[in-house]
């Protein structure tokens, strides 16, 4: 058993030695993007609901944009798009497919630090009442802006830190 264990904690070592030599280094360590970014960024003013929480989500994850460096501009697009039909034409679950544009720039110069787009999709049923399908419209809704934001945090947070000195 110890054996094991010794196998375990020397392979675990290796790994870490091999990628400490390929040049990564942990998010949220010292000098880590996380640490470089977190109160850094100010997402542009939401104008709808799905905004709201895509920026709510950017702002919770990557703290309050108090001292921002940089501003995050970003385009939501979703569609709804119908997934089961009846033989009576009646549709009882829609997907909801979004895509996220985004452009982080430094505000005082201007100068765009990263560019990209992410997407994702999730569902909601409508088999319930008005009201329970209506909820559960807003809670896909509110899901995918979210997720959304969880994947654009994903993307700043893999910028090489040296860039955002």
């Amino acid at each position: 058993m110890s054996w094991s264990r010794r196998g375990i904690l020397a392979g675990g070592l290796a790994g870490a030695l091999v990628l400490a030599a390929c040049g990564f280094s942990p998010v949220y360590g010292p000098g880590g993007t996380g640490g470089k970014l977190f109160g850094q960024i100010r997402a542009a003013d939401p104008s709808t609901p799905d905004e709201y929480t895509f920026a709510g989500r950017i702002a919770e994850r990557l703290g309050p944009d108090q001292a921002a460096r940089f501003a995050l501009a970003y385009k939501l697009r979703i569609a709804v798009v119908p997934q089961a039909i009846t033989l009576d034409e009646v549709t009882t679950r829609y997907s909801l497919n979004g895509t996220a544009d985004f452009v982080l720039t430094e505000a005082a110069s201007g100068q765009e630090v990263t560019r990209g787009q992410v997407s994702t999709f999730t569902s909601y049923s409508t088999t319930g009442t008005t009201i329970a399908t209506m909820s559960a419209e807003q809670d896909a809704h509110d899901r995918l802006a979210r997720m959304l934001a969880d994947q654009v945090v994903t993307r700043l947070l893999a910028i090489d830190p040296a860039t955002l000195q």
